[in-house]
């Protein structure tokens, strides 16, 4: 019997937007924790963005009939999202420029 999960660990699970570190691995772990605690705040804040988005074009598309309230509604969301899509791969951007540059 073959398990999918057998080598793998809970860290490889919540590990989540924490970069693979590269060429910043000689940090100090003070510094790691620093930038991904900075990270998960900017993800959250992204996504705080998108729902209130949501809710606005919701709102604004239904109860109040304010055409421009749901088109900024929809604007908030596609940044929101783009925001978090953007943190969330910086750690590999920045091993994939680094290993460009060396």
């Amino acid at each position: 019997m073959l398990f999918a999960a057998d080598k793998g660990d809970i860290n490889t699970i919540i590990g989540g937007i924490a970069p693979d570190w590269g060429p910043f691995g000689n940090l100090g772990n003070e510094a790691k924790v620093m930038i991904e605690v900075v990270m998960a705040v900017a993800i959250l804040l992204c996504l705080g963005i998108a729902i209130w988005g949501a809710a606005k074009q919701r709102i604004g598309a239904t109860a109040l009939r304010d055409t421009f309230s749901a088109e900024q509604g929809k604007g908030l969301i596609i940044a929101g999202l783009t925001g978090v899509f953007i943190i969330g791969s910086l750690g590999t951007l920045f091993t994939i420029v680094y290993g460009m540059a060396v």
